[in-house]
């Protein structure tokens, strides 16, 4: 099994268009690289794909892997889209990719009904090409293709729910991906607003994993003066701290850690700062775009 990195940023991907911050202004110096906004592709024979998540930046993250790009006419190797989610970073990239003759969509029927009724993207897109859903049920494997099966599972999360559907489960999920000839798994987590128990169980013996580090502290953007909530409020567990992502990851037992997911204000996108060296002194890393995890 073949895993892409397409986006390694958070929504706005780094710089963000709007954001003087000391990180978006290093990355426009050219002091670090540029990130487009989060989404990963997966195969298990290199020849079929699947998106986790369809992000904004989804046209260029598809030119910018020739995997990923039609055979002949206008056949292409995108078998279906993933979704973790209904956040527009992770949902809005289906409208650009309205020109397929048709769309294969894995979602929960949470994510599904937000997408519908609530911001408008499903019924939008489904005016543009036939849209097949297949209903994704936390805890029940699904198998994908020949050779590669995946697991959702239920991501706890108390953040505000913008369109007001009135359901939480299946609002958020992971997936564990597994490829079903060597056994070897990992498992895709971009959001996540604390490691419960049942999270745990879903992540531990994995060989890889690829985790939320969407703040390096919790009040990150409070001290930047940029929002009036944490990272916790709005969804996300931070990397640092006494009962952050850092400290609890090593238990888990997964073979590789990548974070992935990083708002554009976190440090750890910068090579040459204090907390992305305390991230890989840990034996953990920080995923760029374009980064391939074999599993």
């Amino acid at each position: 099994m073949l895993l892409r990195v397409l986006g390694s940023a958070a929504g706005g991907g780094s710089p963000q268009w709007n954001c003087g911050c000391p990180v978006c202004t290093a990355v426009r110096s050219r002091a670090g690289a540029a990130r487009t906004q989060s989404s990963v592709a997966v195969s298990a024979d290199r020849s079929r794909w699947f998106l986790v998540n369809a992000s904004p930046d989804v046209r260029t993250q598809i030119e910018d892997f020739p995997a990923l790009h039609p055979r002949d006419d206008r056949t292409t190797p995108l078998e279906a889209v993933l979704l973790t989610d209904a956040e527009l970073d992770h949902t809005l990239g289906l409208l650009l990719l309205r020109e397929a003759r048709a769309l294969r969509l894995y979602a929960t029927p949470t994510v599904r009904k937000t997408l519908s009724d609530g911001s408008g993207i499903l019924r939008t897109l489904e005016r543009y090409c036939p849209v097949e859903w297949r209903p994704v049920v936390p805890g029940t494997g699904l198998a994908l293709a020949d050779g590669l099966s995946c697991r959702a599972f239920d991501v706890p999360t108390t953040k505000s729910d913008r369109f007001g559907n009135g359901l939480d489960h299946g609002r958020v999920v992971g997936y564990r991906l597994t490829d079903e000839r060597s056994g070897g798994s990992l498992v895709y987590l971009p959001g996540v607003q604390a490691l419960t128990a049942a999270l745990r169980a879903e992540i531990e013996g994995c060989a890889c994993l690829l985790i939320d580090g969407t703040c390096w502290r919790d009040d990150e953007l409070v001290r930047l003066g940029l929002a009036g909530r944490t990272s916790r409020e709005m969804g996300h567990l931070p990397v640092d701290g006494p009962d952050g992502s850092l400290a609890q990851l090593p238990s888990l037992g997964a073979g590789r850690t990548i974070f992935v997911h990083m708002n554009n204000t976190n440090p750890i996108l910068l090579e040459d700062t204090p907390e992305r060296r305390t991230v890989e002194e840990s034996g953990m890393e920080v995923a760029m775009d374009g980064l391939e995890v074999q599993v």
